[in-house]
């Protein structure tokens, strides 16, 4: 399967959920032991989000050598974002 759902088209209620997302990287955010990639394609915005001690070391390693439009595919669980962002439909989530 190529992807379960676009990247703006998750919402609240996916929470928990497990999800495919294909796209392009539009920015990354690395402070460290924190990594933040938004992932876009035609329909919206998604912020995948990396935590070292939680996120596979390997995974982690590699996102970091992600640049801008490299196309990648993604699988995770859905989850409620603590600082919400009001400015993108998928703002509520990472």
């Amino acid at each position: 399967m190529l992807r379960t759902h676009t990247c703006g088209e998750l919402r609240i209620n996916h929470v928990n959920n497990t999800v495919i997302l294909t796209g392009w990287v539009q920015r990354t955010r690395d402070k460290g032991s924190l990594l933040w990639i938004d992932l876009r394609d035609r329909y919206g915005i998604t912020q995948l989000f990396l935590e070292e001690g939680k996120s596979d070391a390997a995974l982690l390693q590699t996102a970091r050598t992600l640049g801008r439009e490299f196309v990648i595919k993604v699988e995770g669980t859905v989850a409620e974002r603590h600082s919400k962002n009001p400015n993108i439909p998928t703002g509520k989530l990472k």
